[in-house]
């Protein structure tokens, strides 16, 4: 089974990012989730962010990176949009990860060096006409078509945050496909 470091999205550690990882564990996988936004939870997108600017995204990433294990201890990093900013780097840039999961959002691989290391499976989850990771598309498919271990599912539909059951944006049927194809992943490292 595998142990991972899931990281919430703008809207905080809602109830929908807690019920994600609890279908995770159910899988029999090790789920921690931290709270990089200490308590707080915010209706909109808009009222995250102004959140996450007015603390600063770097103290923000800070505390989601203070509550990771040091390296060593073979993690899978999993993000939500704001999330995957640090997933993807740890991904990227850790001798020890064994996976990731990149949800909403997708970083230019060259923001972390200059290659999606080989051994290290990821799956990149978003809708088709979500505004948001449309903006990361290009980076999706780039990451996607330069190494085999990496796979992109773009699921119909316009909703950003689609797996957080807590928010309208929930899709049910595409975060159950997105919770096989994880485990699938996960089942694999």
């Amino acid at each position: 089974m595998a142990e991972i470091m899931l990281y919430h999205h703008v809207q905080g550690l809602t109830d929908g990012v807690a019920a994600f990882a609890e279908g995770l564990r159910a899988s029999g996988h090790t789920v921690h989730v931290p709270d990089m936004f200490a308590g707080r939870t915010f209706a909109s997108i808009e009222e995250g962010f102004a959140y996450a600017r007015e603390t600063g995204f770097d103290i923000v990433r800070q505390r989601g990176l203070a509550e990771t294990p040091e390296p060593g201890a073979g993690l899978v990093f999993a993000g939500f949009s704001l999330g995957v900013t640090i997933a993807q780097q740890l991904a990227q840039t850790r001798d020890d990860a064994r996976g990731a999961l990149l949800i909403d959002s997708c970083l230019p691989v060259a923001e972390f060096g200059s290659a999606w290391p080989e051994t290290v499976p990821v799956q990149i989850h978003g809708k088709e006409d979500d505004e948001f990771f449309n903006e990361d598309l290009p980076s999706a498919r780039a990451l996607a078509d330069s190494t085999p271990s990496a796979e992109l599912f773009v699921y119909p539909g316009s909703q950003h945050l689609f797996a957080d059951s807590s928010l309208d944006s929930f899709d049910a049927d595409a975060t159950a496909l997105l919770l096989d194809r994880a485990r699938g992943l996960l089942a694999a490292v």
